[in-house]
């Protein structure tokens, strides 16, 4: 009875029971792709007609670095509510200065119309762009604008996964230097996060059309 038991249990039934979880394994794995899927089409689909254009492959990610007050963060941390990424560096002599008062601005208009935006500021210059220095730039475009800042390298990743270009010129001059870079404007949600970009010709009214069109 003992030898029949063993040969039993180590023979056809139970490779069923393998078979048989196998089996579940694939099927819970085919459910949880569809609903995936279907869950990315939807929000695709939710957000077609506010697009200007189709957005080709992935955009943004989690990143961790120090605010205007000098506390580490990360993505989760401060992109709580729909929020406007804006790469720059407070030295820059006209496009930072321009479009970053111009994100403010819609964000006030925003806020006349119900919504609530948090406008944020990334620095590409974190060798000027101190925490102090952040905080007066960030305080005087808006209340609610959160600076960033970190070593090159986190910035660098951080740039990366936004598809930013950014490169010193003047190396050999510590002080006095310009940076060439991208300025675009990033749209993300919470757990969505990036929804869009935009380019500096819109004005703050159109940009806030543009995140109102999201957001309804």
């Amino acid at each position: 009875m003992f030898g029949q038991s063993m040969r039993i249990i180590g023979g056809r039934p139970l490779q069923k029971v393998y078979t048989i979880i196998a089996l579940i394994c694939i099927v819970v794995f085919l459910i949880g792709t569809t609903v995936y899927i279907l869950v990315s089409r939807n929000s695709e689909s939710r957000y077609a007609n506010c697009r200007a254009g189709q957005v080709a492959g992935n955009i943004g990610g989690s990143f961790s670095l120090v605010n205007q007050d000098g506390i580490i963060v990360t993505n989760e941390d401060i992109i709580t509510e729909p929020s406007l990424i804006y790469f720059g560096y407070t030295y820059c002599p006209d496009v930072c200065p321009l479009d970053s008062y111009r994100n403010a601005e819609a964000v006030t208009i925003l806020e006349e119309r119900g919504y609530s935006v948090t406008p944020i500021f990334i620095t590409f210059d974190p060798q000027r762009d101190t925490t102090e220095v952040l905080k007066k730039f960030t305080s005087y475009m808006h209340p609610k604008m959160i600076g960033l800042t970190g070593s090159i390298d986190q910035i660098k990743n951080v740039a990366k996964k936004y598809r930013v270009y950014f490169k010193k010129q003047n190396n050999e001059d510590l002080e006095n230097y310009l940076v060439d870079h991208t300025a675009f404007t990033y749209l993300v949600f919470p757990k969505t996060g990036f929804v869009d970009f935009f380019r500096r010709d819109l004005n703050a009214v159109q940009l806030a059309d543009k995140v109102s069109c999201f957001m309804n």
